[in-house]
């Protein structure tokens, strides 16, 4: 087995990271813009990710059921699981930017800060997007993972950052700073399983 090298995605998106948390710093956002910021990288994440189940050609249902059944790997199925994520990741972040609004809402939001820090992770995951399609062309995925690999990735970095607000602004940078590691070690380990299925 090869080892893993440092993928450009792994690059963009620590890259993205650190600039949001530099002009997190140096425009001074309030606590409030950079939670709804790391919110739309979430739905960000989540849209790109049903796009991608969208598009699969040839995938694996190994493991997967619908209402306790096992399915095949039809058009069907990826329809049905595209959807059905988009309907459940959707609902977890109604329930979220719920929770920011009511927790956050004496704290006033600076929508061009907030677009800004969103339009850099739309690059980001545009990027890895375009990536990780030719991943899928050349290995045949299992649409059971994929449709949950995204929480395993954002529920540890939300945590963190919700707490670092918690705690306050004096503290949020390092939360910000552990949730950029947490998140391109998520990252690393989804590419490397299918870096080392490729290359045993």
């Amino acid at each position: 087995m090869k080892s893993l090298p440092l993928k450009p995605s792994v690059i963009s998106l620590l890259f993205s990271n650190i600039l949001v948390i530099i002009l997190a710093l140096v425009q001074g956002w309030e606590v409030a813009t950079v939670l709804w910021v790391y919110w739309m990288q979430s739905v960000i994440i989540g849209s790109f990710q049903f796009l991608r189940i969208l598009s699969l050609k040839n995938f694996s249902a190994e493991n997967f059921t619908i209402n306790n059944q096992p399915v095949s790997p039809t058009t069907q199925t990826k329809t049905f699981t595209a959807f059905f994520f988009a309907f459940h990741y959707g609902f977890f972040h109604f329930i979220y930017a719920i929770f920011l609004f009511n927790f956050f809402i004496k704290q006033p939001l600076d929508f061009p800060y907030l677009f800004l820090g969103g339009f850099i992770f739309f690059i980001n995951h545009l990027f890895s997007y375009h990536h990780n399609r030719i991943l899928d062309q050349a290995k045949k995925q299992n649409i059971g993972q994929l449709m949950f690999s995204p929480y395993a990735r954002i529920i540890p970095m939300h945590l963190i950052i919700v707490f670092g607000a918690i705690l306050g602004q004096s503290s949020l940078i390092i939360f910000l700073l552990l949730k950029t590691l947490v998140d391109i070690v998520m990252h690393s380990i989804k590419h490397k399983l299918n870096y080392s299925i490729q290359t045993s």
